[in-house]
């Protein structure tokens, strides 16, 4: 597919700054541009490759300023980066394969309820009760428990496994491993042994949800282990029985979340942080990665380090821990020097 600059501008309401007749047919890196494709420009840091890129199109917030002379042709936007998505979202529209249909290797228990349009896919599962929405794509070995609800316009990737009794919200997105409410990591101590806790309750998704591969959500040991309205979760992450993660919270891969812990909206979580279980989280709250987080934050804010302090503060420790060998040895001498004093002192 080709499509002009013109016609770019006009789908993102944006301007042309260059030539309106230039056409493209593929995406690019800024800095390996070649002709024939579109690029953005949404961090400064990269500017320089704008002067040179062989791109034929590049994206440019409105503010951008050039300071010399623009090769390829520029398409103004309000967010380049948002505006890239779209471009993205539209060729994977045009892309996607339109699966319809069950296919006869699939199992689809007698009393499970399957939505117009739907598309299930060789040696999926759907068990007894099982339910799901209309135009939902449940891909090959695909496991959909019984008493599972899904809701409209979902996307099970291969491999997902959706245990009995969970919910998910409509337009969510499982990826491939992804696994929805598996028993919850509970054990109580019995003499040298433990004793396993049955996890009674379930796990509950929310609309515009994503889910990445292999990113496990254990299932509550009552009531309801909850991700809220457009959260999006990275692949690798684990998510412990009864957490409650607010709207629109974003997390990168090989976060852990303990137990019972709550975490806010607006959250976003850098790889690898870890919470510890049973806190909570405020609204707006920004995780560095390898962040470790042992306490309640009540106040937006972002932390870095662990256990995770203010983000200006772990700058300052961070110099002060590249000086501490000189600082030490410093502290070794003036000891010494204060032993020196004390034998003289007593001498007198």
């Amino acid at each position: 597919m080709e499509f002009s600059a013109i016609q770019i501008a006009t789908f993102l309401n944006g301007t042309v700054e260059g030539n309106p007749d230039v056409k493209v047919s593929n995406f690019s890196k800024i800095e390996d541009g070649k002709p024939g494709t579109l690029t953005f420009l949404a961090n400064a840091k990269y500017e320089h490759y704008i002067y040179q890129t062989k791109a034929s199109i590049v994206l440019v917030n409105n503010d951008f300023a050039p300071a010399e002379q623009v090769p390829a042709t520029m398409v103004r936007v309000e967010n380049a980066y948002a505006a890239l998505a779209m471009l993205l979202n539209l060729v994977e529209q045009h892309k996607q394969k339109k699966e319809a249909g069950i296919d006869s290797a699939a199992f689809i228990a007698k009393n499970a309820t399957i939505g117009e349009g739907c598309y299930v896919g060789s040696f999926a599962y759907i068990g007894d009760n099982a339910r799901l929405g209309k135009n939902c794509r449940i891909y090959p070995h695909a496991y959909i428990g019984d008493n599972v609800n899904i809701g409209d316009n979902c996307i099970v990737y291969p491999h997902v496994t959706v245990y009995e009794g969970c919910i998910i919200g409509n337009s969510c997105i499982l990826h491939a491993g992804s696994v929805i409410g598996a028993d919850g990591f509970g054990f109580a101590p019995e003499g040298e042994t433990y004793k396993k806790i049955p996890q009674l309750g379930n796990v509950v998704i929310e609309d515009d949800v994503e889910i990445g591969a292999n990113t496990t959500i254990d299932r509550a040991v009552m009531e309801s282990t909850i991700i809220h309205k457009g959260a999006k979760l990275d692949n690798l992450i684990q998510i412990a029985h009864n957490v409650e993660v607010g709207e629109n919270t974003v997390m990168a891969a090989q976060v852990g979340i303990a137990g019972s812990t709550k975490i806010g909206k607006h959250c976003m979580f850098g790889g690898q942080v870890g919470l510890a279980g049973h806190i909570k989280i405020t609204d707006h709250v920004n995780f560095g990665a390898q962040s470790g987080v042992i306490s309640d934050i009540k106040e937006p804010t972002t932390v870095l380090g662990s256990p995770a302090i203010h983000a200006k503060s772990f700058m300052r420790s961070s110099a002060i821990f590249n000086h501490l060998p000189d600082m030490y040895r410093t502290m070794g001498q003036l000891q010494q020097e204060i032993e020196k004093l004390k034998e003289l002192i007593n001498k007198e």
